[in-house]
């Protein structure tokens, strides 16, 4: 009886070994795909709660969501989102150059006299967008479309600061009738834009992609999609029809102009041209691997200027080097040749980072002098294990 129950008892133990190694399996396999999928789906729950209460969230979905939404920017900014207190050359994709030169060339003075009057519009967008979770950047759809303007009316009917065609604006919330048009009302409008905004950035996860659907509609984005066989607008964009692929170009050139001053003298002399020494900056979000939700919801972000190196860096705040090029792709070619580099760590890793920040710059110069000799670029820095104390 004894060797059964014991025979037994090995058996249950053997399970729960199998068990946990299955678990650790699944965990080992886990990809940047799954972390991006499991991601996409929780984008696309809050969307769906918007679209179909056509009410506003929880702060605290809108706050978590407001960090996702910027990565669809991923094709036109390398560090996903436009920094104001950086030159504008540093942080657009070098494709966006030549995109936007004619466009600038043409409509560079009309759009800067926009300046004089358009701050409290752009003041209301800003505050209905934050409150959808959307970047501030898609305000200058407005301005590609209507110039702002209530009463603007295109040949086909579309009406308002949006440009909404009656069935579309009747779809997210509007009300269009013989008697009422709120597609001229800027408040309810802006609301029905940043729902309809919302639901193209559920199909195509993807800022750029969104303003061209939003002139020539997802169908032929998706169209566009399929023949190139790629989502980056870049490698598409002539599969496109070319008021749509206009349209893009229109909204990258108006950023540019509302948030560099620009003016006609403005492209050039700005400093807007992407090449140090005759040779092209490279797109960091090529390099970036998927980073997983918990480490976008714990990491802290910090503009650094200085002679920066990686590997001091990462000894100094005991991370692995390979971890922290996951965080922070080229780093050294980027702080090499804009002087500036937006620095992305872990929330305890940055503590650490900024108590010390001044002693490691300085370690950083005296190697560029040659006085240290710098760690194996390939070695890698784990922290510092704290041993547990028996209670």
């Amino acid at each position: 009886m004894s060797k059964i129950i014991f025979l037994y008892f090995i058996g249950f133990i053997l399970s729960i070994s199998i068990g946990f190694t299955q678990t650790a399996i699944k965990e080992l396999h886990e990809t940047p795909a799954d972390t991006a999928k499991l991601v996409i789906k929780e984008e696309e729950e809050i969307i769906d709660e918007i679209i179909e209460t056509k009410t506003l969230p929880q702060k605290d979905k809108i706050q978590y969501f407001s960090k996702l939404t910027r990565y669809g920017f991923k094709n036109l900014f390398p560090t996903y989102s436009y920094n104001a207190s950086m030159p504008y050359s540093t942080q657009v994709t070098p494709q966006a150059e030549s995109y936007m030169q004619d466009y600038l060339r043409m409509h560079s003075r009309q759009l800067s006299g926009m300046k004089s009057w358009c701050m409290p519009y752009f003041n209301l967008i800003d505050n209905i967008f934050t409150q959808y979770g959307l970047p501030k950047e898609l305000k200058y759809l407005a301005v590609i479309e209507s110039n702002l303007k209530t009463n603007a009316t295109s040949w086909v009917g579309a009406g308002g600061p949006w440009q909404f065609m009656p069935y579309t604006a009747r779809e997210n919330g509007l009300v269009v009738n013989d008697f009422v048009d709120e597609r001229r009302d800027y408040f309810k409008s802006t609301h029905a834009a940043a729902r309809y905004l919302l639901s193209l950035y559920k199909q195509t996860h993807d800022w750029l992609l969104v303003i061209a659907a939003y002139n020539g509609g997802p169908g032929r984005v998706f169209s566009a999609i399929e023949r190139s066989g790629s989502r980056n607008f870049w490698a598409l964009q002539y599969n496109l029809p070319e008021e749509s692929r206009n349209h893009v170009k229109k909204f990258i050139a108006t950023h540019y102009i509302m948030e560099t001053g620009g003016g006609s003298s403005g492209f050039g002399s700005s400093g807007f041209n992407i090449t140090t020494n005759g040779a092209t900056a490279v797109n960091p979000y090529l390099n970036k691997p998927t980073l997983s939700l918990d480490e976008i919801e714990n990491a802290e972000t910090e503009t650094i200027t200085g002679k920066y190196n990686s590997v001091i860096i990462a000894k100094n705040i005991s991370i692995d080097i390979i971890a922290f090029n996951r965080y922070n792709p080229l780093f050294d070619n980027q702080i090499a040749t804009n002087g500036k580099y937006e620095l992305i760590l872990p929330q305890d890793k940055m503590r650490q980072f900024l108590s010390t920040k001044y002693q490691i710059l300085n370690e950083c110069v005296q190697f560029l002098l040659g006085d240290v000799e710098i760690p194996n670029s390939t070695m890698q820095y784990k922290s510092k294990k704290v041993k547990k104390t028996k209670s």
